[in-house]
C-alpha cells in the first residue's frame, strides 16, 4: 500500500499549474525566436514577451516599461538593492530589517562590509512586524533606499508597506520590497503599496522555476548588475527566456484571479491545522503575527525540540514540511528570524513551517493532526536537550 504524501512546503516552491505548462508549450520549439531578431520568427517571440509584460503590468497597475524580467526573485532583489546602491556612487545609507530574506540581507551586509555603505537594521516586534514610525526615525539626509519585505518567507508576517511607502515618498527615499512570498496571495498594486521597486518569483505561485520580475517605478534609477546587450531596456542584459516569462505571466494572472476564494479556503484549513496542533501537542506556539500573516502559513515552535528532527520524522511519515526557511535549511543555529523577534533558543531551534497550497485538502490536515502528536511525543521521549 502506498504511503500518503502530504506536501506542506509551498513557501519553498509550488508545482507548475498544468494551464501554465500548456501556455508555455509553443515557446519551446514552435515560437522559438530570439526577441532581438527583427525577422518574423523573432517578432513572434517579441510579441509573446510584450504580451506577458502587459499582463504583469496590468496586475501591478503600472506601465509595461516598468516591468523587468529576471531569472528569479534573488536576482530581482539584488538588482534593486545593489543597483540603487551603485547608482549612488558609493555613498549613501540603507534601511532594512533583520528578518529579510538572504537575497536582501546578505546583499546589504556585503554593501556595508565590502563597499562602505552605511546601514540601519530597524528592529521588529515579537511578531516579526516593523513599526513604520521606527523606519521614519531611521531616515537620514543621505538615506537612499528602504528595503522591507512584503511577507516573511518563514513566519508569514505581513509588513505595513503602505504606511512605510507614504513615509518613504514624503522623504523622497526609494522603497523596495521583496514580494516573492506575496505574489499569489496579496494585493500587488504598486501605487496602493507605495513601492518603487518590487520583486517576484514565478515558482512561488505555480509558475516555472528560473524566472522572476522586478518592477522599477519610472524615475527610479539603478545601475545594472550585468553588462551586455540592451535587453529589458538596458536594465537586465541576456537573451530573453520567452517560454518561462509566458509561464510567469500566466501563473500570476491565474493566481490573482482566484486569490480571494483560494485565500479563504486555505486560511480555514490553516486555522484548523494550527488549532489542532495547539490543542493536541503541549509546549508549542504559533510564531508570526496572529492575523496579519499569509493565509497559507502555519509557523510553529516546539519548546526544547530540534526542528530538523521533527522535519525528518515527519518526512518518514510522508509529510513534507520545513524548518526555518528552505534557503537556510541545514543550519544548526536557531532561525535568525525568530531570534530577531526575541524568541529564546529553546523555542527558536524547534521551529517548523507548514505552508498549504492549492492541492491541500481537509483530509490532508486530518492526516497531519493524526500523525504529528505521536511524532512529537516519541521525539520528546528520546530527546537530549538541544539548548
Amino acid at each position: 500500500m502506498n504511503k500518503t504524501v502530504v506536501y506542506l512546503d509551498h513557501a519553498a516552491t509550488t508545482p507548475v499549474d498544468p494551464r501554465v505548462v500548456e501556455a508555455m508549450q509553443p515557446y519551446w520549439s514552435q515560437v522559438y525566436g530570439n526577441t532581438s531578431s527583427i525577422h518574423a520568427v523573432g517578432r513572434a517571440a517579441l510579441k509573446a514577451l510584450e504580451d506577458a509584460r502587459q499582463t504583469v503590468a496590468g496586475i501591478l497597475s503600472c506601465h509595461p516599461t516598468e516591468i523587468v524580467f529576471t531569472s528569479c526573485g534573488t536576482e530581482s532583489d539584488n538588482l534593486a538593492v545593489r543597483g540603487a546602491a551603485w547608482k549612488s556612487q558609493g555613498k549613501g545609507h540603507i534601511i532594512t530589517t533583520p528578518t529579510e530574506h538572504h537575497a536582501v540581507g546578505a546583499t546589504v551586509e556585503q554593501l556595508h562590509e565590502k563597499f562602505g555603505y552605511e546601514t540601519t537594521l530597524v528592529s521588529v516586534d515579537e511578531y516579526g512586524r516593523v513599526n513604520p514610525d521606527d523606519i521614519a526615525r531611521a531616515i537620514r539626509p543621505d538615506t537612499m533606499l528602504i528595503s522591507v519585505m512584503y511577507a516573511n518567507n518563514e513566519i508569514g508576517t505581513i509588513q505595513p508597506l503602505a504606511e512605510i511607502g507614504r513615509i518613504a515618498k514624503a522623504k523622497n527615499v526609494a522603497f523596495h520590497t521583496d514580494a516573492v512570498q506575496a505574489g499569489g496571495a496579496l494585493d500587488l498594486n504598486v501605487d496602493r503599496l507605495g513601492v518603487d521597486l518590487l520583486a517576484l518569483s514565478a515558482h512561488k505561485f505555480y509558475g516555472p522555476k528560473g524566472v522572476g520580475v522586478l518592477y522599477i517605478r519610472r524615475g527610479t534609477e539603478l545601475t545594472p548588475a550585468l553588462t551586455g546587450g540592451g535587453h529589458e531596456r538596458g536594465r537586465r542584459p541576456g537573451t530573453v527566456n520567452v517560454a518561462e516569462i509566458v509561464g510567469l505571466a500566466t501563473a500570476l494572472k491565474l493566481a490573482q484571479q482566484s486569490r480571494e476564494s483560494e485565500n479563504d479556503r486555505v486560511s480555514r484549513l490553516r486555522d484548523k491545522l494550527v488549532a489542532g496542533v495547539l490543542d493536541k501537542v503541549p509546549d508549542v506556539r504559533l510564531t508570526g503575527h496572529p492575523t496579519e500573516r499569509l493565509p497559507n502559513n502555519a509557523s510553529l515552535a516546539f519548546k526544547g525540540m530540534d526542528g530538523e528532527s521533527i522535519m525528518l520524522a515527519l518526512d518518514l511519515e510522508g509529510i513534507c514540511v520545513s524548518t526555518g526557511s528552505a534557503c537556510t535549511t541545514g543550519e544548526t543555529e536557531p532561525s535568525f528570524v525568530l531570534k530577531a523577534m526575541g524568541l529564546p533558543d529553546e523555542w527558536a531551534i524547534g521551529s517548523v513551517r507548514m505552508t498549504l497550497g492549492h492541492a491541500t485538502s481537509e483530509a490532508d490536515i486530518e492526516h497531519v493532526l493524526g500523525v504529528l502528536p505521536g511524532v512529537i511525543e516519541q521525539l520528546r521521549a528520546n530527546r537530549r536537550p538541544v539548548v
